[in-house]
């Protein structure tokens, strides 16, 4: 079901909403040699502090010897191989 306006009631809704947006900050003309734009600011990333710290290397001995326990790489072929899960079946909605 649509509502149809009277035009004129629809030009004032229309006005009335775009006067209740705020006013765009005025932006400089791109092409204006003149237009002052904000100086370049150069940060090092060198600087900075870490962001966070590395994981802990495990002991690589114990994760090669995990991996021959569960067949090598083979195994994770096999996991890669393998079909995904079936979704569920959509609901059925009552009529």
């Amino acid at each position: 079901m649509s509502v149809r306006l009277p035009w004129p009631l629809a030009g004032w809704l229309l006005a009335a909403s775009a006067a209740a947006q705020p006013a765009a900050p005025a932006r400089p003309d791109p092409l204006d040699p003149q237009a002052a734009v904000p100086p370049a600011v150069y940060r090092s990333p060198f600087k900075q502090p870490p962001q966070a710290a590395a994981p802990p290397v495990g002991n690589w001995i114990q994760a090669n010897q995990q991996v021959g326990r569960i067949g090598g790489w083979r195994a994770y072929a096999r996991e890669a191989a393998a079909p995904a899960p079936a979704a569920s079946a959509p609901r059925k909605e009552a009529p």
